[in-house]
């Protein structure tokens, strides 16, 4: 594959376009041993052999990250404002990484970065049915009947019926709780008896867990994903933290479909 030089250092993470072409004049980068280039040069990122200050510049194709995501943190590529789960992958090579799939910004746990595009397209397509698992805190006494109705297909709403899913009710007990109200978007507490749930989903429509909560008369308290497919968190992760995906993690995750 042709690319110019300046591009594939800036994907490789050496630097900004800018400052790569910098380095370049200062004869630091080299292609097959020459450090007589321009920015512009075309290179075969298949055999030519690229070097910074003497050591070589790899490319990978493809990155995968495993990220616990924490409250307070948008799931996007970049944002003018806002800081980015993207933003805490530091030792990214890759300049084109993403979020596959979306927690919303008060949602905590498992998110996949990557710059597979192909894998997200069928990690989420609807078609594939990708399940996914939520700890859930609620407020209130969650009854056994509610198992019943999320395994039937839950009507959510006038705009949803949710497929079949499965509900797993832990246990209850008395806990006070910050979260953020889903109307006024304003931090609350709530004090008072608190059902742990898991939930199973194979969908992702638009704020799913806590509109199917709602609809049995309950409201989430705090959300957390569990897994994604085969692959689940690593629990030794704090929030914020994350590490490449393993082989066999990919391979795994690559079975759903």
């Amino acid at each position: 594959m042709l690319e110019r030089l300046d591009k594939y250092l800036v994907e490789a993470g050496i630097a900004s376009r800018s400052k790569v072409k910098e380095l370049i004049k200062k004869g630091r980068i080299s292609v097959n041993d020459n450090n007589k280039v321009k920015a512009e040069l075309k290179i075969n990122t298949e055999t030519d052999i690229v070097k910074f200050d003497g050591k070589e510049v790899l490319l990978e194709e493809f990155e995968y990250f495993m990220l616990n995501k924490p409250a307070g943190i948008i799931s996007a590529s970049m944002d003018k404002k806002a800081k980015t789960v993207v933003d805490l992958i530091t030792d990214k090579t890759r300049h084109d990484l993403f979020p596959i799939g979306r927690l919303d910004k008060d949602t905590h746990g498992l998110l996949i970065i990557s710059n597979d595009g192909d894998l997200a397209h069928r990690l989420l397509s609807p078609k594939k049915h990708v399940s996914k698992t939520y700890f859930v805190k609620a407020r209130g006494h969650i009854r056994n009947e509610a198992i019943k109705l999320f395994n039937d297909g839950l009507i959510v709403d006038e705009e949803l019926t949710a497929k079949p899913a499965t509900l797993k009710i832990l246990n209850t007990a008395h806990e006070t709780i910050n979260y953020i109200d889903e109307n006024s978007r304003q931090e609350c507490q709530y004090s008072g008896e608190v059902t742990y749930c898991e939930v199973t989903i194979k969908e992702g429509k638009y704020h799913q867990i806590k509109r199917m909560f709602k609809a049995i008369d309950s409201e989430v308290l705090y959300l957390k994903r569990l897994s994604m497919g085969n692959l689940k968190l690593d629990e030794s992760l704090d929030e914020g933290q994350y590490r490449p995906l393993t082989p066999k993690e990919l391979k795994d995750l690559q079975e759903n479909f």
